[in-house]
């Protein structure tokens, strides 16, 4: 099934107590892409400057990702610096350089626009309804936000959840939309906002999905070390959405095995710097972890 992927493609300059690496290949998009090829065929749809290196094409490419929709405009990419305390639950952006996404409002290709899984990967909600209004008849959309547009595009958010099938956001953006503590309330009102599936990340505490089915509460994979948990998220719900483009068929039956998919996918994210572990992995190792998952939380 076509898998159609949306979002930043980015250079990303990370700093940990321990390391700092400069310029490496980030953005929502790409995290996402390179999650979703593990289980079907990935396009993105991005746009790149002058300075975006050959070696990160090769990298999506090497991935099967299908590039027909990533734009390359002249100016810089979009780059993004941060810095992760000793506690990587807690990071502060240094500096943001926006570059060509700053007004990018792409036409979906005419071989994209049948795409019947989509991600609307974290970019402005203007973006990405932009970019939903040009789709034919998808089967099921998942768009995937952030506290920023909380904070300056509210009123466009919300006209966006009216059209899609998912939301996905962390746990502070739940509360902080729904004015609600107790994260299961929020959870569960969401809804009222439009889509039919809620997914709350919970970073390393896994995730909470709320359906029609009611709650689900999905484990993240323990790790003993972490590198960088930038895109973690990114690459969650990339994982997940591939798995239900492999499957295909009814969203419900495969939901709660995507989202453990994606949560172990999104682990191996966590064990090295940018992409640089995750485009390492093989399907194999993937399910293996998964494996030992179901092991873990048995009884």
């Amino acid at each position: 099934m076509s898998l159609l992927i949306v979002g930043t493609t980015a250079l990303d300059s990370i700093k940990t107590p321990h390391q700092e690496n400069p310029r490496l290949l980030g953005g929502s998009a790409s995290h996402a892409a390179i999650a979703a090829s593990f289980f079907a065929p990935a396009q993105l749809m991005g746009v790149v400057g002058d300075d975006f290196p050959s070696e990160y094409t090769a990298l999506y490419e090497k991935h099967g990702i299908d590039l027909s929709g990533l734009e390359r405009s002249k100016g810089n990419t979009f780059h993004w610096e941060g810095e992760y305390e000793v506690n990587m639950n807690n990071r502060r952006t240094l500096e943001t350089d926006l570059g060509v996404i700053e007004h990018w409002m792409p036409s979906v290709p005419s071989s994209l626009a049948e795409s019947q899984y989509v991600l609307l990967a974290n970019c402005a909600p203007q973006l990405q309804h932009h970019v939903l209004k040009q789709l034919k008849s998808p089967q099921f959309v998942v768009a995937d936000t952030m506290d920023l547009w909380l904070n300056i595009a509210r009123q466009e958010l919300e006209a966006l959840l009216k059209e899609v099938d998912c939301l996905v956001l962390n746990d502070s953006e739940a509360r902080q939309l729904m004015e609600e503590d107790n994260l299961v309330v929020a959870t569960q009102e969401m809804h009222r906002f439009g889509p039919r599936y809620i997914i709350v990340k919970k970073g390393e505490h896994g995730a909470i999905l709320s359906g029609p089915k009611g709650l689900f509460v999905a484990p993240a994979f323990p790790l003993k070390t972490v590198i960088d948990p930038t895109g973690a998220g990114d690459s969650f719900v990339g994982g997940m959405l591939g798995y239900l483009a492999e499957k295909g068929g009814d969203i419900e039956s495969h939901l709660r095995q995507a989202i453990i998919h994606g949560s172990v996918t999104a682990s191996f994210c966590c064990e090295g710097f940018g992409v640089t572990t995750t485009t390492q992995t093989t399907r194999q190792d993937i399910d293996q972890r998964v494996r030992e998952l179901v092991d873990l939380v048995s009884f």
